[in-house]
């Protein structure tokens, strides 16, 4: 993790130039979101292909509009909730392709025979366990972010996930009979899941308290009473009387209110002192 991020501030000054000209020339952080999706989309269907190490080239080089775009939103005060959801989303739709052209890569190992053929049926369906991992690993932490927990735990996080998807690709391609792919792939997997019980735990436990707590005094405020026909709770006693007291002030009101008007045999009652129509004549 610490290497990680010595490695993102290295990228992020030697980025540096290319910040300031994206800035200058008025590029919206946006529309550097967008090109990085379509290069990564871009890259999905060449591992889709079969050209392994060109695609891992092309995924680790959009994988700097994650870079760029927030750092261009801080640098203009151009940040925005949108902007945060459109980027989010954007990540789903790169993380599917990327998965998705390496679990069309080993289905169709029968026509390019780049892996061993007894490997190409267990690695598919590692890749679409490995594409259900990735979306609940994000899923898991925006989940809790609506309960107000911040869940950013896990070993696998989505930096770690892009550099797997990438570097080892674009420097080792098929090596090794394509064992390096396939051992990065199983490793991917297997992260992701662990990812996603790590999380789910940590909600648990941050939960737990609050629910604990919410349930205390739950079962305090409802201590029964007696009532006719058994036991009622005492707050269902006293929401009764207060809907039997404010009846009886309807009730009350309305017959005050009727009294002051006159019976419709008496016409000229049903004037104000000063000879206006009263408000009960008017037109509704």
């Amino acid at each position: 993790m610490a290497l990680l991020q010595l490695a993102r501030s290295g990228f992020q000054r030697v980025l540096a130039p290319v910040v300031d000209l994206l800035i200058w020339r008025g590029v919206s952080p946006n529309a550097i979101t967008t090109f990085g999706t379509v290069a990564t989309v871009i890259g999905g269907g060449i591992y889709a292909h079969g050209d392994i190490r060109i695609a891992g080239w092309v995924v680790g080089l959009s994988a700097i509009c994650d870079l760029l775009d927030g750092t261009v939103a801080r640098q203009t005060g151009r940040t925005s909730v949108f902007g945060a959801f459109y980027d989010s989303t954007l990540d789903r739709v790169a993380d599917g392709a990327v998965l998705g052209g390496l679990a069309i890569f080993f289905a169709r190992n029968g026509v390019h025979h780049a892996i061993p053929d007894s490997m190409s049926t267990p690695m598919v369906s590692v890749m679409l366990l490995g594409i259900i991992g990735s979306f609940l690993t994000s899923y898991t932490r925006a989940r809790a972010e609506g309960l107000a927990i911040d869940a950013k735990v896990g070993i696998l996080q989505r930096p770690e996930r892009i550099v797997l998807l990438s570097a080892p690709q674009a420097f080792f391609g098929l090596a090794v009979g394509g064992w390096v792919l396939i051992s990065i792939c199983v490793v991917l997997t297997v992260t992701a899941w662990i990812t996603v019980i790590q999380r789910v735990a940590f909600v648990y436990r941050a939960t737990a308290a609050q629910d604990s707590r919410y349930q205390a005094a739950t079962q305090a405020s409802a201590r029964p009473v007696a009532g006719r026909g058994g036991e009622v709770p005492e707050r269902t006693s006293q929401r009764l009387e207060g809907v039997a007291l404010a009846t009886e002030r309807m009730v009350s009101t309305e017959d005050s209110r009727l009294a002051d008007v006159a019976s419709p045999g008496e016409p000229d009652a049903r004037r104000t002192d000063s000879g206006q129509a009263s408000t009960f004549d008017r037109a509704r």
